[in-house]
């Protein structure tokens, strides 16, 4: 067996080398991979940070993380309003909390319940905190997750509120992906890697167990067991007066998986649609639909948000009242829960609208909430166990994010906290438009720019896309570009592309797997409509994206190079052949495809940007950033991409953070940095 196991293996090592000679890149750690990431940030850093445009960006964007005006996001848990923040003093963050009355305050007094940024000094280890869930009802008790450098991996602490400790002999769960719920005060789920064999091919857990205080890890009960091929497990528990539901989700596939519910020691399947999302609250089951569903004598259409009596479900009833039920380009972005209320956050092309609905009687009641225009709205409830209050985020590209506390059913709200004018909006304006893509269809997009500025195609102009995940692009109010980009004259763009979320599941469904090439198409329609309109031209074009965007931009610069002048590509997916086999890659099939399926390659070859990127064209400049704890999307597709085109002789630059998980740093210096090597190149090359 061995004289042919190892020949063979040899081979295929041989023939993928030949294939790809830069997989010793993947090796995320690696000591020649990890000398090759210092030689390219010695190669490219001078380049950026030498010049006074970074020197100004870096400081202006230091003092917008840091600022203490910034607006304190907080969560209510018992008397006390808990928030996470970091300024220069804390870097690496601090737990603390108020009570309501404080919070009104211009400055309100916090009580520090954790200091992360002392406790990785005390423990040598780059502490990054991740959020903790704490037991219910008076949230004394908390498992605080945390995470080095960022990752998604985190190891779990048993916490206490009162004596501000952690736990001794508490609860304590390794370094590893998934999840902790509380049962009880001394039961626990988890969902973690508890050895060979119960980690799915993406990575994930595979098993849900239940954990007794006092007894070893290894002996937790497995209460369910996923399917190596899935994408994971985990458990929740939803507490509300005078009831618990204990769930269990299988996810098999993107948007796609099982609900369970337990009653008494059974798990029970709620037969509901594998691809809704589906939530248990107020004694009702409530499910948003991805897809038509014919239940009861009655089809519900795709994008609708509709209810039921969860025990009357259970028992065997399927009759559902519709709650929310879209219009064209008009869809349900999320949903918020108050003890009497349902907050729909809806999007109306692209903007944001708030419907109030309350059960009364048999049917729904809606109540539209008056909003500003050309705005994104979050919602999210105070205090279920309390009331109908809400916090109410209000954004949009020009006015500064406000917070405002809220009460379902009144016409006033409260304002609490604003940001500063972190730019000078003078003078900028916010348009619509649509771009005409390959195959007709209407693509939307918002422009921001100059009032003044003539269409002469001479604009600097950033054009920002994502289009992946059912995961929509709305307006908003961002620091980082207004100061770097907006005040400076350029314009910005924010693309709506198929595979968002925009207009609800189909508009993301359309662009799946052997529809991706539409989100590309969208992307580039938009490009070419800018420049059709005079806002800019290629000369001045650039494009820019994270993740899924990141292999948006490689996509387009390497189908449509001759109408961008530069582009930027964060964290992203670039060698689409191998992604299934790399980090979370395998997780993501439903969205792409798989490779290794002739019929799914023969699509995904024909845009994946490590395949397709050419010696004999001339590409625009690319920088392309990522950072080595990032273990969601490898750090090794940026590398070879850029390995690649090198040898090609291209130009492109490369930045890797060893700090950041899939983000752009962990601490506002490593933000700071990360953005401002951005608009430096885009300041460098586009004006």
């Amino acid at each position: 067996m061995k004289k042919v196991f190892f020949p063979l293996l040899m081979a295929a090592t041989m023939a993928n080398a030949q294939e790809d000679p830069y997989l010793w890149l993947e090796e995320v750690t690696g000591e020649k991979s990890i000398a090759w990431v210092k030689e390219q940030n010695a190669r490219s850093q001078p380049l950026l940070e030498s010049t006074a445009t970074y020197k100004e960006l870096n400081d202006r964007f230091l003092a917008i993380y840091t600022s203490r005006e910034r607006i304190p996001n907080v969560v209510k848990r018992g008397d006390y309003l808990y928030n996470y923040w970091q300024d220069a003093t804390y870097p690496r963050g601090i737990l603390r909390r108020t009570s309501m009355a404080e919070y009104r305050k211009k400055d309100p007094a916090w009580e520090t319940v954790l200091d992360i940024t002392r406790l990785s000094a005390e423990e040598k280890q780059p502490w990054v905190y991740k959020g903790q869930t704490c037991l219910y009802p008076d949230y004394k008790r908390c498992l605080v997750s945390l995470s080095r450098g960022g990752a998604d991996a985190v190891e779990v602490r048993e916490f206490d509120t009162v004596a501000k400790e952690f736990v001794k002999d508490g609860f304590l769960a390794p370094e590893s992906k998934g999840g902790v719920a509380w049962r009880d005060s001394d039961t626990i789920y988890l969902s973690r890697d508890f050895g060979p064999g119960t980690m799915t091919q993406s990575g994930y857990p595979r098993q849900v167990r239940q954990w007794k205080r006092g007894t070893p890890l290894v002996e937790a009960k497995l209460l369910y067991e996923a399917r190596e091929d899935d994408v994971g497990a985990g458990a929740a528990v939803v507490n509300e007066p005078g009831r618990k539901y204990e769930l269990i989700q299988r996810v098999i596939s993107t948007r796609y998986g099982e609900d369970f519910i337990r009653q008494g020691d059974k798990w029970v399947m709620l037969e509901t649609p594998k691809d809704a999302d589906v939530s248990v609250f107020n004694g009702m089951l409530v499910a948003r639909l991805r897809s038509d569903w014919a239940m009861g004598g009655r089809t519900y259409k795709v994008g609708s948000l509709i209810s039921t009596d969860l025990d009357e479900f259970l028992a065997g009833g399927r009759q559902f009242d519709v709650v929310f039920e879209p219009a064209p380009r008009v869809s349900l972005q999320a949903y918020a829960v108050t003890r009497n209320y349902l907050l729909l956050d809806v999007l109306d092309n692209v903007k944001g609208r708030v419907i109030e609905a309350r059960r009364d009687a048999a049917q729904w009641k809606l109540r539209e909430v008056k909003v500003p225009p050309v705005a994104s709205i979050g919602l999210a409830a105070l205090d279920r166990d309390q009331g109908d209050e809400y916090l109410m985020t209000v954004t949009s590209f020009l006015a500064p994010t406000t917070l405002f506390l809220a009460r379902a059913g009144a016409d006033e709200r409260e304002k609490l906290k604003s940001l500063p004018a972190f730019f000078d909006a003078k003078g900028l304006k916010v348009a619509q438009y649509e771009a005409t893509s390959r195959d007709g269809t209407k693509v939307p997009y918002f422009v921001v720019m100059r009032e003044d500025a003539r269409l002469d195609g001479k604009n600097p102009t950033i054009l920002y896309g994502y289009g992946g995940f059912e995961i929509p692009m709305t307006p908003n109010y961002s620091a980082l570009t207004g100061s770097a980009w907006l005040e400076k004259g350029g314009a910005y763009a924010l693309a709506n592309l198929r595979g968002g979320g925009e207009f609800g599941p189909e508009w993301h469904q359309t662009a799946r797997r052997e529809g991706r090439q539409k989100t590309h198409d969208d992307f580039i329609a938009v490009g070419e409509d800018l420049i059709k309109r005079g806002v800019t031209s290629p000369r001045h074009l650039g494009i820019y994206g994270g993740s899924q965007g990141g292999l948006l931009v490689g996509a387009a610069l390497t189908q449509r190079p001759e109408i961008f002048r530069a582009a930027v590509s964060t964290v992203p997916l670039l060698d689409m052949k191998r992604y299934h086999k790399l980090l979370a890659g395998a997780s993501w099939i439903g969205e792409y495809g798989n490779p290794d399926e002739p019929k799914d390659w023969e699509f995904i070859s024909k845009y994946s940007p490590y395949q397709n990127v050419r010696k004999d064209k001339k590409y625009p400049k690319v920088f392309f950033a990522t950072t080595t704890r990032d273990d969601r999307v490898h750090p090794g597709h940026a590398r070879k991409m850029v390995a690649r085109m090198m040898e090609q002789g291209h130009d492109v630059l490369y930045f890797e953070n060893i700090e950041g998980g899939h983000g752009s740093g962990v601490t506002p210096a490593q933000q700071a940095q990360f953005n401002a090597l951005i608009y430096t190149f885009f300041r460098k090359e586009l004006f």
